[in-house]
């Protein structure tokens, strides 16, 4: 991606430098020193158009969570997102919402 691009970076490896935040699957390592946010989410199979989530994957809703909490000051600001999946599954759905859902996409990236 270019250096212009303002969505947040989401990293699946090593912790990025700066102020990050970490999207973590259920049953993750332990959320690295030097995280200044963390949103948990546990991949789900609920029914399109559920009235907990409208039907949105569990990743997505959790990029939201730390969206959300970002913008509004209730967290420090950050600059990246490091992605901690305990399972193929929860790396899918972390890769899918990137990929497929609309409000992620257009607010992260993959680094």
């Amino acid at each position: 991606m270019s250096g212009s691009d303002p969505r947040i970076p989401v990293h699946l490896g090593p912790p990025p430098d700066g102020r990050f935040a970490v999207l973590r699957e259920a049953g993750a390592p332990p959320t690295p020193p030097g995280a200044v946010a963390a949103a948990d989410f546990a991949p789900l199979a609920h029914a399109l158009g559920c009235t907990c989530c409208g039907g949105r994957p569990a990743a997505a809703i959790a990029f939201d969570r730390l969206f959300l909490a970002r913008v509004k000051g209730t967290v420090p600001w950050f600059d990246a997102v490091l992605a901690l999946p305990a399972s193929a599954a929860g790396q899918a759905a972390i890769r899918q919402a990137l990929a497929e859902d609309r409000a992620t996409r257009a607010r992260f990236r993959p680094a």
